[in-house]
């Protein structure tokens, strides 16, 4: 459960730009450090170090890192563009927010800066012969820090936008967004009782735009509630497409509060609700699911025909699941400054919907992938049989039905009816 404020600076600190804009601003600050420090050099130093070579190093660096950021940034391009095509283009902004790519931008942007501004300087005299030799051991750290980010950077390139590496990305994602609502069901807030009827008199509140709910500060609902004495009803959670006039909640009052009816109220809480144009891996499970489904059916379309990629997102898809259904794994949290705020949980038959659904319907005709499908709900069903059976049922029934009506051979249909009886269809 993270408040408005910390989501949104953590979205900002994965922008391509954060870290780039930073170590560039590290870059310039340095370069002039040593004007500033170099009073504190002694007057016979320069002469033994021989610091005038600083200015050939400094055009060295200056031209280099121009060429590599250059190619950098057309390698992440390209890297984007097999992702997009590759994979699926829901995966290419967890490409994009790929820390080490960033890291090794940032890091050439920000030396090339440094030697830019160190060239200035020197051109007007402002470091002096004690000055060159801070800027030159400076300019020594600066080469070592190159050439270390350059070794990571030709590693890493060996693996960005890669299918394999990709899918993991979307599975740590996925797993991250679901093990954190594992520990927080409600988002932090009290569980929205399934028999409520709405209060005659309670005050709707209505989207005002169209789009995906990306985030949802219960913490500031939880605080308006406490301050106006009300219960406060959400009808969406992230990840809920809504459009204008839909309803996003509603307010009711426990006796001492009155809607007012002005726009400042409706406002302050519309204000909790961030509405984007597509959903984020952060706080949606379920998108992170959607997504290697999607990556799935995308291997078992007749243009890739790859089934052994959509097997491998079986086991993923498992495993992410898996987080869910451990039992004792969840933590049923309610935060103290949100009693008064209901939010519905998530509901098991829409995860496994998500993701085995799409996938039994692309992959109905190929035997393997039902298979492993069946397999990975005979699993599933034994992991947490409490949880997980109903809805493995439903599915594995839905998957034997496609099979059926898609299978041409008799003894496939028999060997997967076979399988399924594991599982009780």
């Amino acid at each position: 459960m993270i408040d408005r404020l910390r989501w949104a600076t953590h979205r900002l600190t994965k922008r391509l730009w954060f870290r780039a804009s930073l170590f560039s601003l590290l870059g310039v600050a340095t370069a002039l450090l040593a004007v500033v420090f170099k009073d504190f050099v002694p007057e016979s130093l320069p002469t033994r170090i021989g610091a005038d070579a600083v200015d050939k190093i400094l055009g060295i660096i200056a031209s280099s890192m121009l060429a590599v950021t250059t190619f950098s940034l057309s390698t992440m391009v390209t890297a984007y563009g097999a992702a997009s095509s590759g994979v699926t283009p829901r995966a290419t902004t967890l490409v994009m927010e790929d820390t080490t790519t960033q890291n090794a931008l940032a890091t050439f942007i920000g030396s090339f800066l440094f030697s830019l501004v160190g060239i200035i300087a020197l051109s007007t005299g402002a470091y002096g012969a004690q000055g060159r030799v801070l800027l030159f051991a400076v300019t020594i750290a600066v080469v070592v820090l190159v050439v270390y980010t350059l070794l990571r950077w030709i590693d890493h390139l060996s693996k960005l936008g890669r299918v394999g590496e990709t899918i993991d990305r979307v599975e740590k994602a996925a797993m991250a967004a679901i093990s954190q609502r594992a520990q927080w069901p409600c988002l932090g807030a009290a569980a929205y009782p399934t028999d409520h009827a709405l209060a005659p008199g309670a005050m709707t509140i209505e989207s005002e735009q169209t789009g995906y709910v990306q985030h949802i500060d219960v913490l500031a609902l939880g605080a308006i509630a406490q301050h106006d004495c009300t219960h406060i009803y959400l009808e969406v959670v992230p990840g809920t497409f809504v459009h204008e006039g839909m309803p996003l909640l509603h307010v009711v009052s426990l006796g001492t509060w009155q809607d007012d009816g002005t726009q400042a109220t409706r406002e302050k809480i519309l204000s909790t609700l961030t509405i984007g144009n597509r959903r984020t891996f952060e706080h949606d499970p379920r998108f992170g699911l959607c997504v290697l489904s999607e990556i799935a059916s995308r291997a078992l379309s007749p243009a890739v025909n790859d089934p052994g990629t959509a097997i491998d997102v079986i086991g993923r898809g498992v495993r992410t699941l898996t987080c869910w259904g451990k039992p004792g794994g969840s933590g049923r949290q309610t935060d103290q400054q949100c009693e008064q705020v209901f939010v519905r949980g998530l509901n098991v038959d829409d995860l496994f919907e998500d993701f085995f659904a799409p996938i039994s319907r692309d992959g109905a005709g190929v035997f393997e992938v039902d298979a492993r499908l069946l397999k990975a709900l005979i699993s599933l069903a034994e992991i947490n049989p409490v949880l997980f059976k109903t809805a493995c049922l439903r599915q594995a029934d839905q998957l034997v039905t496609r099979a059926h009506a898609t299978l041409t051979l008799q003894h496939e249909k028999e060997r997967l009816s076979a399988l399924a009886k594991a599982i009780g269809v």
